[in-house]
């Protein structure tokens, strides 16, 4: 049995014209929310081995306060930013067997359809929100479509 969270990225600012998508930083809601939904899932108990994230900007600011919180290794999947959810759960199935519990931090409405996809459930993932996925495999490279469960979803505003 693995462990999949799937997180939408915090609030971003949208308030700098000509700025690039690719680039756009958090707004203040967002610094704000990163860290406590961070500190929140610590406190809660869950788990993680390692966060693997979109390299936008407002994903990696996203994901870096995941990583430290849990104190594991954060690495950069250029293919996860505006990924598709077949993209995500590829991206998912190519995880180091070692890492039981991964979360994936990444924008929507790619990892809202991939919590669906996953799970067959669907839940429209605001931002900073995480989904909490338990998948029925050995391995990362068995994960398909419809062998998760969603467990919880977490959202600033819970």
């Amino acid at each position: 049995m693995k462990t999949l969270l799937l997180a939408r990225h915090a609030k971003s600012d949208w308030g700098l014209p000509g700025l690039a998508d690719h680039d756009r930083p958090l707004n203040d809601r967002g610094f704000r929310d990163a860290p406590a939904m961070a500190h929140r899932l610590v406190d809660e108990g869950v788990q993680l081995d390692l966060v693997v994230t979109s390299t936008a900007t407002r994903a990696r600011t996203t994901a870096a306060e995941y990583a430290a919180a849990f104190g594991v290794d954060l690495v950069e999947e250029p293919l996860l930013y505006a990924a598709s959810s077949g993209a995500i759960l590829a991206i998912a199935a190519a995880q180091p067997g070692e890492a039981e519990r991964v979360m994936l931090v990444g924008h929507n409405p790619g990892m809202s359809d991939a919590v669906a996809e996953l799970t067959s459930e669907f839940v429209d993932l605001p931002t900073c929100a995480v989904a909490e996925c338990l998948v029925d495999v050995g391995s990362w490279a068995e994960l398909i479509e419809g062998s998760g469960r969603l467990v919880r979803v977490r959202t600033p505003r819970d």
